[in-house]
């Protein structure tokens, strides 16, 4: 189906507004899936981009599209292109949550782009949540939404870029079936590719269950607070590289940089491709 740019930007400019309270069981219900002491997560403020555990974009299962995604043409432009992914966030916190904390998101949709990439359209949408608690910032995050096409039955998902070196910390990770489960309900994600495998092999292709792309930026931190307890994170930002699917393992690695504030992270490979780059500010 052809792309009508023109008819998709009419979205720029679209906003909604959601309320929510950070309340106590999903922090509790991601510390415990993460395998951490909930009582003393629960206590401190609320860990950077676990903010995605509220807000939560809840529609009709009668809306369900054949992907488990809600139907588009709401908030989202209707893009004709089947496959959609989560293909980078930037991220800035201004002031800290607290377990309690009554937030206020609001959504603007910034830009609808076309592009010709190797396996042809590509529809970008970028999407700006601020998060305030009354009139002050907490949260202001830009999120890059990448539509593209089904691959044909016999094309080979592309070898990734190889992955940095230099790890001062490394951390082996190998997803199972039970931890998307669990990240695909903590964050109301429907979609059939993180838990539906027969759905995931034989309509879209992927040799096996995807790793949440949020959930991969999720661990990243997670090895950055468990290595630098202390560190107030500033700003962050992630761009998928490459998917992981399970149950491959794949390793966390980080750096601290020579300037003492900038945190070098990315995810990789068995092989040592790229699945995910990433840097925090601290």
């Amino acid at each position: 189906m052809p792309i009508n740019l023109p008819h998709l930007k009419q979205w720029v400019g679209k906003q909604e507004t959601a309320q929510d309270q950070i309340y106590p069981t999903p922090v509790q219900a991601m510390a415990l899936s993460l395998n951490h002491d909930a009582a003393s997560i629960l206590k401190a403020p609320l860990r950077p981009v676990w903010h995605w555990l509220y807000f939560l974009p809840m529609s009709p299962l009668s809306e369900a599209g054949p992907d488990g995604h809600p139907a588009r043409g709401g908030f989202l432009p209707p893009v004709p292109l089947p496959r959609r992914m989560w293909a980078s966030s930037e991220l800035s916190f201004h002031e800290p949550i607290a377990i309690g904390d009554t937030l206020k998101r609001t959504s603007t949709i910034e830009s609808v782009d076309h592009k010709q990439g190797r396996s042809g359209d590509l529809v970008f949408v970028t999407v700006n949540h601020q998060v305030h608690r009354g009139h002050t910032l907490c949260i202001d995050e830009k999120h890059h939404i990448v539509y593209r096409e089904m691959p044909a039955p016999e094309a080979q998902i592309p070898t990734p870029p190889a992955a940095p070196t230099g790890a001062q910390w490394s951390r082996s990770v190998t997803p199972d079936p039970v931890l998307l489960f669990r990240y695909s309900a903590l964050t109301f994600n429907s979609h059939r590719i993180h838990y539906d495998a027969p759905y995931t092999q034989e309509v879209e292709g992927y040799p096996g269950l995807v790793v949440h792309g949020p959930l991969v930026a999720t661990l990243l931190l997670d090895l950055l607070h468990e290595h630098v307890p202390a560190a107030t994170v500033k700003n962050y930002e992630f761009r998928a590289v490459s998917p992981t699917f399970c149950p491959d393992s794949f390793t966390l690695n980080g750096r601290v940089e020579e300037d003492g504030h900038t945190v070098t992270l990315w995810a990789e490979h068995q092989g040592g491709g790229l699945i995910m780059r990433a840097q925090a500010t601290i």
